[in-house]
């Protein structure tokens, strides 16, 4: 199979399971926002960034690190599953210990049993980081798209049957713990991988050198992404929290499914084309180009629309995020490009790098929270986008170096779509004003968008549509 079918491949799998999961995840979301109040969510947001970094840790940049090495034996995976499996029942031990401490920074003794509870999903999870490994490394995207929908949509039945009974906050536990137990589940039902009983001293050596320093720039990009969480959380009330965790969700959502869609995808195709220079650059900037030409309307229609939105699918208890929600869309408006940058890095070996180009950005990321933190959450998010707008042309840096396209040949490469953006933007939010039903003015706002971006994308000659052209014709043919 050529490099382009394998990317049309990995990215029609990718596209359809993020749209399934991502769509069937909104659908739930919305219905338990509707029934599950912010204080809810606030709980647990508070415990986000703990659920994050010990996730990282069982992961270890191991998975990557298996993509990236080339010729892995059956002794390369059961190294990498039992140490894993060890991490993981490590980090519940120590989340376990700490809910009481982290209830009382919080002064929410509702934490502990909830730590306690949601921290089991680490164990469970552990059980498959090689199955995904050796899934991306085959770029076979179909097997967990599958798994992924259908464990969605068991867990989506879970907690909606406890959200409609009044289990509050452990309706939303129970979504996170009852998917990782459903993949889990079905990925080693799928899967004829077992780990056999071998460890390899030198091959953990080998892997750790590189999945160490992922490791590390995971675990420096998690705090400081969770940062604001965890100020809000201390600083202000949890229905503060909960308003900014929901606003984020929606905007994470957006952003998120094109962000993992190119991080699954490029990450393997990278690789596989990591010694030949010329062929690199040339895949990488079209890859760039068209992940701009997705997020860029995407998330600045979601910016437009957000009062509508909120008003019709939240109800009115929700509307002090719409502003939060507005700017963080701004903000993830950045996030996927910045992610395929960092991306090259990792496929190319140079995990380094990629490690000393977080670290850079930590001052910024510092001084904005310092300044922003005590002037409330809408400064808080402000400042965020700000953070990610620097950020991206820290990202660049290295890229432009080592390849020689940095961040003034990306945004050129990019302007007629930032154009194309503009005038949908515009004229979309006029034709939204004419109308005061929330319902009709998404309609009549998401209609005049896509008719303005696509028709001054023609007008301009963007070679994006030709790609869609070429990925709408392999669907028909298919």
């Amino acid at each position: 199979m050529s490099l382009k079918a394998k990317a049309f491949n990995g990215l029609a799998w990718n596209s359809l399971e993020s749209l399934l999961v991502r769509g069937i995840s909104f659908i739930i979301s919305i219905i338990i926002a509707r029934l599950v109040s912010p204080e809810a969510y606030g709980l647990i947001g508070m415990l986000t960034v703990f659920i994050a970094i010990s996730s990282l840790f069982i992961e270890s940049g191991f998975s990557r690190a298996l993509v990236q090495r080339k010729n892995c034996t059956q002794t390369d995976f059961s190294t990498v599953f039992y140490f894993n499996l060890a991490v993981s029942v490590l980090i519940y031990l120590i989340l376990y210990f700490a809910a009481p401490a982290i209830a009382e920074f919080y002064d929410t003794p509702a934490l502990i049993l909830l730590l306690r509870v949601l921290s089991l999903q680490f164990i469970v999870a552990a059980l498959v980081v090689v199955h995904r490994a050796k899934l991306m490394i085959e770029i076979d995207f179909q097997t967990p798209a599958k798994i992924n929908v259908i464990a969605i949509v068991i867990s989506g039945a879970i907690s909606l049957y406890m959200a409609y009974h009044g289990y509050g906050v452990w309706a939303l536990a129970a979504q996170t713990l009852s998917l990782a137990a459903a993949t889990t589940i079905l990925m080693w039902f799928s899967m004829k991988w077992r780990p056999s009983w071998e460890f390899s001293v030198q091959a953990f050596r080998e892997m750790f050198g590189y999945g160490s320093k992922i490791l590390l720039a995971g675990l420096y990009s998690t705090v400081l992404n969770n940062i604001y969480t965890i100020m809000i959380g201390k600083w202000y009330q949890s229905k503060a929290l909960g308003y900014y965790t929901r606003a984020n969700t929606l905007a994470e959502m957006s952003a998120g499914t094109v962000n993992a869609i190119i991080t699954n995808v490029t990450f393997p195709l990278l690789t596989s084309i990591q010694d030949d220079r010329e062929k690199l650059v040339s895949v990488y900037s079209r890859l760039l180009s068209m992940t701009a030409f997705i997020v860029f309307p995407a998330m600045t229609l979601f910016a437009v629309v957000s009062e509508p939105f909120v008003r019709l699918f939240l109800t009115e208890k929700w509307l002090p995020a719409v502003v939060l929600l507005q700017w963080l869309c701004m903000a993830k408006l950045f996030m996927p490009i910045s992610a395929l940058n960092l991306n090259l890095l990792n496929a190319v070996g140079r995990s380094d790098l990629f490690l000393k180009t977080d670290l850079c950005k930590l001052p910024l990321i510092v001084l904005t929270m310092v300044i922003t933190l005590p002037m409330g959450t809408k400064a808080v998010v402000i400042g965020s986008f700000i953070n990610t707008f620097i950020s991206y042309f820290i990202n660049t840096y290295m890229p432009g170096r080592l390849y020689a396209y940095g961040a003034i040949k990306q945004i050129k490469d990019c302007f007629s779509i930032i154009i194309c953006t503009m005038v949908m933007a515009f004229l979309s939010y006029l034709s939204m004003r004419l109308f005061s039903s929330p319902l009709i003015q998404l309609i009549v706002a998401v209609s005049v968008a896509a008719i303005a971006y696509l028709l001054t994308a023609f007008l301009l000659k963007v070679k994006e549509l030709d790609e869609l052209k070429y990925v709408f014709n392999r669907i028909v043919k298919k």
